[in-house]
């Protein structure tokens, strides 16, 4: 029968968290994410760590924050979007007064601010590079914080909606290959800035479901090996999509009915000129330029309280069945995945805390993925092996652990207003 061998996995993780060994001196940049990987497998098993381990690491992360906001990849270090990102998720899985309240929310909001760029997107530092996985990483932090404003949000969409390929999947940036990871923080991302309407969801569905590989595990690209991080990355993105299901329906109808007109129009038309192909080509492409713009502005005029998008988001109904088998996934994380103490991309490759991290959180959507609330317990027989191997549910926008994504979230709501 196939454990989860909690025991195992428990003294792996406590010990990185104490200390790691030289060769480690790679990833001294990536300290925070070392951190968050850890933490939050940890929770993910529903284990907690001693007050003297928590407390050392609120001090450390605390030491990483830069003085002009946001968090480096150590102390010392220069602010970077996705050090933030994972610190600040360690903080809130830390839970607690003294890890919430460590968080300079202020200084963290003008850093966003400067790290903003005028395509809409944002760079992962200073001078650094633009891509959809630091949109995310940006608008993740702003969310759960309570820091989320217009401001940072104008133009994101747009970006983001640039950069889904043809294949359907949404790439790093423009005109790049569709991938996993950015699919996940393109979809999570326009979720969270309430212009997840503006991407084609059909056509992302087709990408994402045939990504699962016949070993049962997901694949990051067409044509690629699978790994168990994409787990999570690509489970991740299956479980928002069963949230998603009525805009993804209005979509397909729509479709249907444009394809019906345009069958309709050329019956009745037997002859048509290059030219005015190209007339109705550029009209409609103008006409939705326009109705995009229009859009945008009505979303800029009206009050969107972009705090309460990810509560009331998790608390809707997924209706929809899940879109991968979730038995062959579970199966290949047990099988082929998790070794003693640990887990890996895949067999003949070696453990490490990163894809610990997002193999028990791909292993936790699977659990879940059955489930039409979040806080459901599933039923025994969707759960691959003994029920013991049933993990904490997470919020699949910013990948914590429910519980203290709700901890979270009611602090930041009544907390005082940031500071600049």
């Amino acid at each position: 029968m196939l454990e989860v061998q909690r025991d195992k996995h428990m003294e792996y993780l406590t010990k990185g968290l104490r200390q790691l060994g030289s060769s480690f001196v790679v990833l001294d940049a990536n300290r925070p994410w070392i951190c968050y990987w850890i933490l939050h497998s940890i929770a993910l098993l529903g284990e907690s760590i001693e007050a003297e381990l928590e407390d050392n690491a609120i001090n450390f992360l605390n030491r990483c924050q830069h003085p002009d906001g946001g968090y480096g990849g150590g102390p010392g270090q220069l602010p970077h979007l996705a050090t933030t990102y994972a610190a600040v998720n360690s903080l809130i899985t830390l839970g607690g007064h003294k890890a919430l309240s460590s968080i300079n929310r202020g200084k963290l909001y003008m850093f966003l601010l400067k790290m903003k760029d005028a395509s809409g997107g944002f760079r992962m530092h200073d001078g650094g590079e633009i891509d959809v996985r630091a949109c995310y990483t940006a608008i993740s932090v702003a969310s759960i914080l309570n820091i989320l404003d217009y401001e940072l949000v104008q133009n994101v969409g747009n970006y983001i909606v640039s950069c889904q390929t043809y294949e359907g999947g949404i790439a790093g940036e423009p005109f790049s290959e569709a991938h996993g990871g950015y699919t996940f923080c393109g979809l999570a991302t326009m979720i969270l800035i309430d212009e997840v309407n503006s991407l084609d969801l059909p056509r992302l569905i087709d990408w994402v479901v045939f990504r699962q590989g016949v070993e049962g595990g997901f694949q990051g690209r067409t044509n690629k090996l699978v790994d168990g991080c994409y787990s999570f990355w690509q489970g991740g993105v299956c479980a928002l999509i069963r949230r998603l299901h009525s805009i993804a329906d209005e979509q397909l109808l729509a479709l249907d009915a444009g394809e019906e007109d345009r069958c309709t129009d050329s019956s009745q038309t037997s002859t048509s000129s290059d030219f005015c192909e190209e007339e109705e080509c550029l009209e409609e492409n103008l006409s939705r330029v326009d109705e995009a713009w229009q859009e945008g502005q009505r979303n800029a005029c009206s009050a969107v309280n972009f705090f309460t998008i990810g509560l009331k988001f998790i608390k809707e109904h997924a209706d929809l069945e899940p879109l991968f088998d979730s038995m062959e996934l579970q199966q290949y994380i047990l099988l082929c995945s998790q070794v003693d103490g640990g887990f890996r991309d895949k067999p003949g490759k070696y453990k490490d805390y990163y894809h610990t991290c997002y193999c028990l959180s791909g292993l936790s959507a699977c659990q879940y993925s059955w489930s039409k609330r979040a806080d459901s317990h599933p039923l025994p027989r969707v759960v691959l092996g003994p029920y013991s191997n049933l993990l904490q549910p997470v919020h699949p926008l910013f990948n914590v652990v429910l519980e203290r994504f709700f901890e979270a979230h009611k602090f930041f709501s009544k907390g005082p207003k940031i500071s600049l």
